[in-house]
């Protein structure tokens, strides 16, 4: 399934689940669905999963690879927005890049969602730190210079090394090799690693949603100290930090308890 955004972008998606209410699901800069989906395992009602512009299928309307421009959070908010609004999603979920860009989107909407979920948040008004922009940078490239080795070499170190050996982690990392060389990312993504989410991280005072704010330690791409300061400046936010990196491979499961719990907890009256 496609939607059409408001500049001229189609954003792919996915769909699952049944009935309300509605999530949409926000993933990280070079990720995708698949890296989203094992969030909303066991969140009720329909989910609805997406490409940002420059990832996957999600492309310009003449069916071209997205146009080679500067994007900025801002174009990241108006694509999880059109998404949002084309499902009537009552709540969002974000991850790292995701995160920021539903910051972005409540800077200017803070009451567009009923519940909020930001996992490992990477930035917010301060600029990311020098080792996280470089690794970010060396993704992008192998990736648009198509060096399988390059590559691969990059997706390594995604998982912990204690466990790069095990029959999962070389399962992963072939299909995440594979599937970044086969959708490439777009040169438009090039300066995301040095923008910022918002302008002020304030603004984000004036949303009253209930939150839940995942973060951990020792991770030079998603710093506890952007979870923290995100949880500070929502005035109902829930922050779990993990003492480890890695949580999706070493804490998965009670990642996603958390996310479900929280999700389908009682919906509040608007």
């Amino acid at each position: 399934m496609v939607v059409g955004d408001t500049d001229g972008v189609v954003l792919e998606t996915l769909v699952t689940g049944a009935g309300d209410p509605v999530t949409v699901f926000a993933h990280g800069l070079a990720g995708g669905i698949a890296d989203t989906r094992p969030l909303g395992s066991n969140v009720t009602g329909r989910r609805v999963f997406f490409q940002f512009r420059g990832h996957g299928e999600s492309r310009g309307q003449d069916d071209s690879v997205p146009p080679p421009e500067t994007w900025t959070y801002e174009h990241l908010a108006t694509d999880l927005s059109t998404v949002a609004n084309a499902h009537a999603a009552s709540r969002a979920l974000g991850v790292s890049l995701g995160a920021g860009a539903l910051c972005r989107l409540l800077t200017v909407t803070p009451d567009r969602f009923e519940r909020l979920v930001f996992f490992l948040p990477a930035v917010l008004d301060e600029p990311r730190p020098a080792a996280s922009r470089t690794r970010l940078a060396a993704l992008i490239r192998a990736v648009t210079s198509g060096d399988r080795d390059a590559v691969a070499a990059e997706v390594a170190r995604e998982i912990p090394e204690e466990l790069r050996g095990t029959a999962e982690a070389r399962a992963y990392a072939v299909t995440r090799t594979r599937n970044l060389l086969a959708s490439g990312l777009s040169t438009g993504l090039a300066d995301l690693p040095d923008a910022t989410a918002v302008t002020d991280r304030a603004s984000l005072t004036a949303v009253t949603a209930p939150a839940l704010v995942l973060g951990c330690r020792g991770d030079v791409l998603h710093p506890v100290g952007v979870a923290e300061r995100l949880a500070e400046s929502l005035p109902t936010a829930t922050l779990h930090v993990y003492d480890e990196p890695y949580p999706m491979w070493r804490q998965r499961g009670d990642v996603r308890r958390r996310v479900s719990e929280f999700l389908n907890g009682e919906r509040p009256n608007r």
